[in-house]
Parts: C-alpha cells; structure tokens; sequence
C-alpha cells in the first residue's frame, strides 16, 4: 500500500490518452466474442456455466450474446471463448436505432446520466468520465443536469418498477433530435435482475434505445467511444 500511495504521489493525475485504434489502454478483461470449440460437447459445456444464458451452442460454436455477458469470466481459459481486448463495444440496439446525429453536435454534445436501478458498478464507471483521468470535456461531450438541455439520454440499470415513470419523463422533456445510449449489461437486457417483477428487462422495453454498450461494468474508454459514435466524431458499422 505504501508503494502504491508513493508511486501516485510521484505520477500525479494523468489524463488517459483516448485509445488508438481498437486497442485498449484500459484496465478491462474485455469481451468474449463467438468461438468455434474442438467439439459440440466442449460448447455445451460452455454454456452451461454461463449464469445469464449469454452464450448458446450452436454445434460446436459457442455464439455469445454480448447484451447478457456481466464479464464473469468463468466460460475464459486455454480452452474456453475467446476474449476481445479492444474497447468498441458500443452497438445498435436493433434495427429501428437511429444514425448518429449531425454534424453539429460533434464538438457539443450534452448528456443527461440516468440510474435505472443500477447497482453501482456501472454508474461508477460513468462518473469517472467527467474527472481529470478521462476528461469527456476534451472530445466536446458535457454533463447537463436536465433532460431538456440533454441531446443524449445515457442510461445505467435495468430500469426498475420505481424508475419507469422518471424514465419516460426524462425521455419526453428532451428535445429533438435525441439519442438514447444504453450502459451495461442490465440497461441492454436487464443482467441479473431482470425481467422479473420488480425489473424490466433492459431500457430498451420503456424507451427507445440507439445504442447499447454491453459489460459488466464497461470500462469508460467503451462509454467514450459510444458518446463518440453517437455524435459522428468516429465513424464504423454499429449494426449488432
């Protein structure tokens, strides 16, 4: 710990350099991706670990749903999925998401953060984005403390019973046009906790989501990339 606390005084506060390419500077385990197994047997087995049914096996493929995968890396090992380390995870949610916005909101884009219901671990990610070790400021991205200055709703949980309501009427007092980006595995499809009675099964089934960054939490440079994509600073296929 004395080391540690040494080392930071000596470092002092850095801000992290955005990353090149699909290279991550991030301290993440990264995703699993689709991976085609020795056999169908190896597969199944894969599956079967997985607490949130996020990979099936399709013959000997063990097709991944990144939307459900909360990063509990027991399906990784020698022989296991494969695992992506790069950081754009950001993706349509379906076929009605809308492209990115115009032109104009590339250098001033306000987001408006909603907890759904998270647990923590997602929002703590996010609130590590407008501090001195990510700085959003630099990429034009501002917080704003209302939906009706907001051109991107960003959304964290599954969106419980008690948020619905506050979601929607956050959704309605924006103003046009306007972008939802969903955060983490319980925003994209409930994780854990839902669908259940207390919990939808994602943002998607109360408001319109355009974009998804799945993980368990995802790292912020993840979150940085979507706000980018949905602004048009960066440019890729999003199609899930």
């Amino acid at each position: 710990m004395k080391n540690w606390f040494l080392r930071g005084l000596a470092a002092g506060i850095r801000t992290e350099r955005l990353p090149d390419g699909n290279v991550s500077t991030a301290l993440s385990p990264g995703l699993p991706k689709t991976t085609e197994h020795a056999s169908e047997e190896q597969a199944k087995a894969l599956a079967a670990v997985c607490p949130t049914d996020a990979i099936r096996a399709v013959g000997s493929i063990g097709e991944v749903d990144e939307d459900r995968c909360v990063l509990c890396m027991r399906c990784k090992g020698r022989d296991g999925q494969r695992w992506r380390r790069d950081v754009t995870w950001a993706h349509a949610a379906n076929a009605n998401s809308q492209d990115p916005l115009e032109s104009s909101f590339r250098k001033s884009l306000h987001v408006r953060i909603i907890d759904a219901g998270d647990c923590g671990s997602c929002l703590n990610e996010v609130a590590q984005l407008n501090g001195p070790s990510y700085n959003l400021h630099r990429v034009g991205v501002f917080i704003t403390p209302t939906p009706r200055q907001a051109d991107v709703l960003l959304v964290v949980g599954p969106a419980t019973r008690q948020m619905r309501d506050a979601l929607v009427a956050a959704y309605e007092a924006m103003p046009e046009p306007k972008r939802v980006v969903a955060v983490g595995a319980c925003a994209a499809s409930g994780g854990v906790f839902g669908p259940s009675l207390m919990s939808a099964a994602g943002v998607g089934e109360i408001i319109p989501v355009d974009l998804v960054v799945p993980g368990c939490p995802p790292p912020p440079h993840a979150i940085i990339d979507a706000l980018r994509l949905v602004c048009g600073q960066t440019k890729r296929a999003v199609h899930k």
